[in-house]
């Protein structure tokens, strides 16, 4: 694989990022008192997910988005820990929690999600003055996750138009209405999984012929590639000429948490890379397929990473 010029600078953005309390609970019961075997806290949020695993392949990264005073003890570790450059805007309290309990006796997996901390118009105009000067260094922005309470469903649209008229690349990866109202922007790539992808599109999608339809007329628009992922039926990568479904083979699920962002962030390496398109759907897929065998937002090795491309089947899609 071949290395992107230094020059090539990723800067991720995470509205409403979250630490990620994993607690393992065997026979986990509602209405019941449940023991924890054991436990575990990671800096989260999708794009800090997305630097996360980027810096692990190498890539130079900065992160920006609003963080919680309080409790961003367990982000500027990991920020210290990969080398990334944290640029987040500091919020007044704490960044929400979101568990997830295991319960590998049943094969069952319980979220609880927080909500978010409601940022302020002034917080608002200092992360806008952080990504306009991150455009200084960064030629890739990488936006994901959902919207804070409060803020207007317009807010990807309002940072990704400037840095597109930069001739900045930009990924988007939210759903509902922030995808929905972040489309006008014409992000290079986006990543809805299929349901997400029906939801904005409203209507139905029983096939991947019937995706690759549906994502065409998303690229007629001016978004360049559509990453649709389907859990264990593998993705679909798509740009104006081709389209191809990448299966991973079956793999062991210790943690869901960040397979999709892993397979983002496979796609922007690949993309990076100068790969084609049929080559960035093995290394998102072995990314993602990575994220699956670790307990939290974590990748194995980079060799194993490459291992498993060969692992995964690509067809394409006429």
């Amino acid at each position: 694989m071949t290395h992107p010029p230094k020059a090539q600078r990723i800067a991720t953005v995470t509205l409403n990022p979250a630490i990620d309390q994993t607690v393992s609970i065997p026979n986990f019961r509602a209405d019941a008192v449940n023991r924890v075997d054991w436990k575990q806290d990671d800096a989260g949020g999708k794009g800090v997910n997305v630097a996360s695993f980027l810096a692990e392949a190498g890539h130079k990264v900065s992160v920006t988005g609003f963080l919680g005073r309080e409790n961003s003890a367990l982000f500027k570790t990991l920020f210290h820990q990969k080398g990334i450059d944290d640029h987040f805007v500091n919020l007044p309290g704490e960044t929400r929690v979101n568990i997830k309990i295991v319960d590998e006796a049943q094969g069952q997996v319980t979220d609880i999600n927080y909500p978010g901390q409601s940022p302020t118009h002034q917080d608002v105009d200092g992360l806008r003055n952080v990504v306009h000067a991150l455009t200084g260094s960064c030629d890739w922005f990488v936006f994901s996750g959902s919207v804070p309470a409060g803020l207007s469903n317009d807010i990807y649209d309002e940072l990704i138009g400037p840095l597109k008229a930069q001739g900045k690349t930009v990924i988007l990866d939210t759903s509902g209405d922030a995808l929905r109202f972040g489309l006008p922007a014409k992000p290079d790539l986006i990543k809805p999984n299929r349901v997400e992808l029906e939801e904005v599109l409203n209507t139905r999608l029983e096939s991947h012929g019937a995706i690759v339809t549906a994502a065409r007329e998303l690229i007629e628009s001016g978004i360049r590639y559509v990453v649709v992922s389907m859990g264990s039926e593998g993705a679909l990568f798509i740009d104006r000429t081709q389209a191809f479904h990448a299966q991973p083979p079956a793999v062991e699920i210790k943690s869901t948490v960040g397979a999709g962002d892993a397979m983002v962030a496979g796609t922007v390496a690949g993309l990076l890379g100068g790969e084609s398109l049929r080559a960035c759907a093995t290394l998102a897929t072995a990314f993602s397929m990575g994220a699956l065998g670790q307990i939290g937002p974590r990748l194995p090795p980079m060799e194993q990473i490459h291992a498993m491309r060969h692992l995964v089947t690509v067809q394409e899609v006429r």
